[in-house]
């Protein structure tokens, strides 16, 4: 190509960075990466920051690859550090802390801060790596940039401004019917929700299953797009919460793992240890207030694990359903006096099964009729204290601003067998002369 032709090209594309970038961002979106890298580092850095600013995340990143690595840190320097936060989110950890590695540390360090969010926020929860498309993008083109991408599941694709907010979304299914020529102005549909980076998971949780979405776009204090929280993720960070919480129910630490070491494990374990222990001993100071009539009726001995282990197992019940409607937002601690009833309500007719069957066993074992009408009888009423407290402590803890799983479990072991054994030698003692 002749010098001066290619000086004329030149300077028309100067002419197009400088004062219309955003037809700029539309044309080099449509190259190569390494063809954007090219043309944008013939221009100065003043003029073509702009469209760098403008590039979809995605493609920005492959170009500021293609250039040498002294080039592309002096870009990132001058690019608004939000800009250059979501374009580093594209590549994991390791290519980031490259990047950031090489920037001066006030610099990284700011960049750290805008790509952290806090624990359980929508920021924490996205994944970054989302697409952002242009309207009059094509088929064609939007297909090219999901191969580029290289990511598996892409179920529905962002179509966003100049500006990187949204203006609408196209499902994949769309897309793969759609003629290569049509532009996803054309088969896009307007975004049902939105949720801000700091939303609690909570928030995210209520939209979710509100609009029955997979993909929830997520939005920076501008408004631009950032990424979005996927089902799958939300659900992935649902379940080791779970998880964690099976462990703080029952007084493990839930830093804990399979393979922590022995020393870690026992600091964490031990004081939990002594307070079930201190528990235990008021249990068996219950007990002992029935000593005398325990030694008179030894059968009442044989048959208080009966009493506890029901009304244990009820109190379970009553605690797992309650903390997953907390985990799941099902419930508010508003719901209490209806949770409560329920738990209530499903102890006392469970507990009626249950003294039914027992009664009959009792009595064919003992042939004792008052025996078996005393089983019964504390059987029903430790079923439905326990069924209160199982759904009454996550309740409480919740409203007083604490975990709600945390050991919890030993704390309604305690009410439970304390009030299984109360019940049932209370009423033996009090109605003795029927035993």
């Amino acid at each position: 190509m002749k010098p001066g032709l290619t000086n004329a090209i030149h300077a028309l594309q100067r002419d197009l960075v400088e004062h219309h970038p955003d037809d700029a961002v539309r044309l080099l979106e449509r190259e190569s990466p390494t063809d954007v890298a090219e043309m944008l580092a013939r221009q100065p850095i003043t003029t073509a920051l702009p469209v760098w600013e403008r590039l979809s995340p995605d493609i920005c990143i492959r170009a500021i690859e293609a250039l040498p690595e002294t080039q592309a840190l002096e870009i990132l320097r001058h690019m608004d550090p939000s800009r250059v936060a979501a374009i580093l989110a594209m590549r994991d950890q390791e290519a980031r802390d490259r990047y950031l590695d090489m920037l001066p540390p006030t610099e990284a360090e700011e960049l750290r801060a805008l790509l952290s969010y806090p624990t359980d926020s929508a920021g924490a929860l996205m994944d970054p790596r989302v697409l952002l498309l242009r309207s009059d993008t094509t088929v064609r083109e939007a297909l090219a940039r999901i191969r580029a991408l290289r990511r598996r599941g892409t179920r529905r694709l962002f179509v966003v401004d100049a500006d990187n907010r949204l203006e609408g979304q196209v499902d994949i299914q769309d897309l793969a019917t759609a003629t290569t020529t049509t532009r996803l102005e054309e088969i896009q549909r307007p975004v049902r929700a939105v949720v801000s980076a700091l939303a609690p998971r909570e928030e995210v949780v209520e939209i979710l299953e509100q609009y029955r979405l997979t993909d929830l776009p997520v939005v920076d204090a501008e408004e631009r797009l950032i990424g979005a929280v996927r089902y799958r993720n939300l659900m992935a960070a649902a379940e080791d919460e779970a998880t964690v919480a099976m462990q703080t129910m029952v007084g493990v630490s839930k830093d804990e793992r399979a393979l922590s070491p022995v020393p870690f494990a026992v600091r964490k374990r031990l004081p939990w240890l002594h307070i079930n222990l201190a528990t235990a001993f008021l249990a068996a100071a219950v007990v002992g207030l029935f000593e005398n009539t325990i030694a008179q009726f030894t059968a009442l001995a044989v048959l208080l694990p009966v009493v506890a282990g029901q009304s244990g197992n009820t109190g379970a019940q009553a605690l797992a359903v309650t903390m997953r409607g907390l985990a799941l937002r099902e419930i508010r601690t508003r719901h209490w006096p209806r949770v409560i009833f329920k738990e209530m309500s499903a102890g006392f007719w469970n507990g009626v099964a249950i003294a039914a069957t027992t009664a009959l066993g009792v009595w064919i074992w003992s042939g004792s009729e008052g025996l078996a009408g005393i089983i019964a009888v504390s059987m029903i009423l430790s079923m439905v204290i326990a069924g209160i407290f199982g759904a009454a402590i996550p309740l409480l803890l919740t409203a007083a601003g604490q975990d709600p799983a945390q050991s919890s479990s030993i704390v309604l072991t305690t009410i439970t067998d304390v009030t299984g054994f109360f019940s049932f030698l209370g009423i033996a003692a009090l109605f003795s002369n029927l035993l």
